[in-house]
């Protein structure tokens, strides 16, 4: 299913066919439309997308609610759902290479970041969510009931799976989004309907070819491609969806958070960040400024926890802006392709132009960049790896997301002022501190107002380890022992015991 693409210098890619999967089988949609498809580092149509209409989404969700309501899948062993994710991370393990060119042809990140990272996230997830199918687990409690009539009373509670979960994934790490969203609702007992992101959707219609094979029962995954105002709108708005996992801007979070209120919806939306880097003047410079550098420019910034504000203690604010912009200099761009790029391109013209126009009207209100600062001329939507130096926490740049290969860089006079200028922003999703003294390190960590904070490193996930923001950053947490209350609900049970036949 698909077609081959040749690339120059390289292996073949295969496209996969731009249908929709629903309850099972691959489709087309109802009113014929289709998005094309381009190579954000040449800018070359590569493929075609479905864009689902309100009623071939209605079609996903009604297969995704049959299938949850259906015996087979109440009565399935929580057990066996895990088998089933564990089948899928093996054969997204066999598979790894060839998809790991899709998503590089696709979202235009180097090839080794694709396989090493993206990959092995999502085999990891999968893994990972398999061992918690089994997991779930109620109490027992002991009553005072408000009134004495001298029964027995025993209560318990059970964990019940929430029912359809409509996700809404991202375009800056597309298959292992997919995973995030679909392993836990899986493991969990919920169903799902699957909307990526009209940007970067191959993978997650490759993964859609995996997860038939994989033999998961039809109607329990589904995947409809299009437009957010569209697909993803006829997904918050549809009744039988009972909860939104939602990744992507501060803004689409706000609209389906006050659209989900009307069906009173489960929601968890991962949304933006501005997240500070820290450097105080006692750190070690040898790791602090690679640090810094490296909490920025993977993924072309395209990262929600980007160290995208630099904070430095002003007597080494020359020294690290100065190392950081050297490392910039030195990244590589180009195809995701070619194995000695480091940066590969922005995903769209649009964003793009976004992240040259907030750059721009930095540098107007003062900001100078010590590297960096525009396009790369030539194909491709290429930004430079950019520092700014005099910043302002009042500037557009130092409170908005840039989602680009952008930092700002502000010097701090005195160490009292750290907590207020970190704080300072509508986010609160990550932040690092750098320091040898550890005194330091845990004090102000207690006092950042994020979801993350990192000592002496920076964007360290692990599964294990919940996720999430505060404030214009999102509601709820993904991964560990969280990410039940995200996909599940508490039922109650109450029984008065007839005790008299032991009277």
């Amino acid at each position: 299913m698909g077609a081959m693409i040749e690339r120059v210098g390289g292996p073949a890619v295969r496209i996969p066919a731009g249908k929709l999967l629903i309850n099972g089988q691959w489709c087309d949609g109802a009113e014929g439309r289709m998005i094309a498809v381009y190579d954000p580092a040449t800018e070359e149509k590569i493929g075609d997308l479905v864009a689902a209409s309100a009623a071939d989404v209605d079609r996903a969700v009604q297969a995704a609610h049959r299938t949850f309501e259906s015996t087979h899948w109440q009565k399935m062993r929580p057990l066996d759902r895990g088998r089933l994710l564990e089948k899928l991370a093996l054969l997204i393990e066999r598979d790894a290479e060839e998809l790991a060119r899709l998503e590089t042809l696709d979202n235009g990140k180097p090839f080794g970041v694709s396989r090493n990272v993206d990959m092995k996230f999502a085999i990891d997830a999968l893994r990972y969510y398999s061992g918690w199918s089994s997991k779930m687990a109620g109490e027992y409690i002991q009553l005072s009931p408000f009134f004495d009539d001298g029964g027995t009373y025993r209560a318990y509670t059970e964990r019940r799976p929430v029912g359809v979960v409509g996700g809404i994934t991202p375009w800056n790490f597309p298959l292992g989004q997919a995973v995030q969203k679909l392993a836990p609702a899986i493991a969990f007992g919920c169903t799902v309907v699957l909307k990526p992101s009209e940007d970067a959707s191959l993978t997650t219609l490759r993964l859609g070819e995996l997860i038939l094979e994989a033999g998961i029962p039809e109607g329990a995954i589904n995947i409809v491609t299009g437009y957010g105002y569209e697909a993803g709108q006829a997904l918050v708005d549809h009744p039988l969806v009972r909860k939104i996992a939602f990744t992507g801007s501060t803004f689409t979070g706000q609209k389906i958070l006050a659209t989900s209120a009307r069906h009173m919806k489960r929601v968890t939306l991962e949304l933006g960040g501005k997240s500070p880097t820290i450097i105080l003047a006692d750190a070690d410079l040898d790791r602090a400024i690679p640090g810094a550098a490296n909490a920025i420019f993977p993924n072309s910034g395209q990262v929600c926890t980007a160290g995208s504000r630099l904070l430095i203690e002003a007597s080494i604010f020359d020294e690290v802006t100065k190392g950081v912009a050297q490392i910039a200099r030195g990244l590589k761009l180009g195809s995701g392709f070619d194995p000695l790029v480091q940066l590969g391109p922005l995903i769209s013209s649009r964003q793009l132009n976004r992240v040259s126009e907030l750059v721009s009207t930095g540098i107007k209100d003062g900001a100078e960049p010590l590297c960096g600062g525009g396009q790369v001329v030539g194909k491709g939507y290429f930004y430079q790896p950019t520092v700014l130096t005099g910043g302002r926490s009042d500037m557009q740049i130092a409170r908005e997301e840039v989602f680009g290969p952008v930092v700002l860089a502000m010097p701090v006079q005195n160490a009292g002022d750290i907590k207020a200028l970190a704080n300072d922003t509508e986010y609160g999703l990550g932040a690092s501190i750098w320091t040898r003294d550890i005194n330091k390190a845990h004090l102000l960590a207690a006092q950042l107002d994020c979801g993350t904070v990192w000592i002496n490193t920076h964007n360290v996930l692990d599964l294990a380890m919940p996720f999430g923001g505060t404030k214009m950053s999102g509601l709820g947490r993904e991964f560990g022992t969280e990410v039940i209350h995200a996909y599940t609900e508490p039922r109650a049970v109450c029984m008065r015991l007839e005790t008299s036949a032991f009277d």
